[in-house]
């Protein structure tokens, strides 16, 4: 593993590095889910600035929730906790960066949850590139002990161990990239089901040409008798929604074979924050799909 990289008598943090290519890759997908839905054209700084606000305050967030974890560490030793290099949590990360995404988009009067709807891709993927900084660096995110051919071992990690473990770093990066694959085309199917209830005019300002969104729905050979229910499903708010169940569900799982010690009914704190993450997903899709037309 490589930690730092050393450029002279300066040390980079590998883990820094990712989480600058995280911010990258986030802010080309938001860029165009966007620029694709109507909300912000590719030659603007908005896509840069819902990135790049949400990513710092998120990493002071995700640093707080760390150190507020381990009260007796942190009264032991305040300044070195507050200001060491290493600990972040995903969840305190997860609420003060979407704190900061919904901030933004009240100052700038868009509609939140269409907002949220064009984060959800990125933001997954960006979760996944930055877990790959956790591996170069063998900060301890890794997994148990096993057997598997692709075990690996972190002797020279942040929290080193010679035992063969899970690389579950990598487990994450490829469920994440899964995860936003599968919401950018929900993205796309939700696009064209709104330019069905468009007129020509307001259609064409989100791309969508309405006789393209119907010949669309016509392909999937759909009773026209459920086509009403599909749309309202993919109404705004819905991508988001499954952004959190299926996020929350991969954290949940992969915790299973992680180190991270259990506190709350047996589950680790990543755990719980899963659990409320699928709940809070549950039910917004439960609140879009009830207001969907009856078939």
């Amino acid at each position: 593993m490589i930690p730092f990289i050393h450029l002279g008598p300066i040390l980079v943090p590998t883990f820094g590095l990712m989480i600058a290519a995280a911010m990258v890759a986030a802010y080309y997908v938001l860029r165009a889910d966007m620029a694709r839905r109507g909300l912000a054209a590719k030659n603007t700084t908005t896509a840069e600035m819902f990135v790049a606000v949400p990513a710092l305050v998120g990493i002071m967030g995700a640093k707080l929730y760390h150190v507020l974890e381990t009260p007796r560490e942190l009264f032991a030793d305040p300044i070195g906790q507050i200001f060491s290099r290493y600990g972040l949590a995903w969840f305190g990360g997860l609420i003060a960066g979407f704190a900061a995404f919904v901030w933004l988009a009240r100052r700038h009067n868009f509609p939140l949850l269409e907002v949220f709807d064009a984060g959800s891709a990125a933001a997954a993927l960006g979760y996944g590139i930055g877990r790959i900084g956790c591996l170069l660096s063998g900060d301890g995110d890794y997994g148990v002990p096993t057997s598997l051919p692709w075990g690996m071992s972190f002797p020279n990690g942040l929290v080193p161990t010679t035992d063969r473990v899970h690389p579950t770093p990598i487990y994450e990066l490829i469920a994440a990239c899964a995860i936003a694959w599968l919401l950018w085309r929900l993205g796309r199917l939700q696009i064209l089901a709104v330019g069905i209830g468009k007129t020509t005019s307001e259609a064409e300002r989100i791309g969508v040409k309405v006789a393209e969104a119907g010949r669309f729905f016509v392909s999937l050979q759909m009773p026209s008798r459920y086509w009403s229910t599909l749309l309202g499903w993919l109404r705004p708010g819905s991508v988001f929604a499954i952004y959190l169940i299926l996020t929350g569900l991969a954290r949940f799982l992969v915790e299973f074979i992680r180190i991270n010690p259990r506190s709350f009914l047996g589950l680790t704190n990543a755990q719980a924050a899963s659990v409320l993450s699928v709940i809070a997903g549950a039910a917004l899709w439960w609140r879009v799909a009830k207001g969907a037309p009856r078939a």
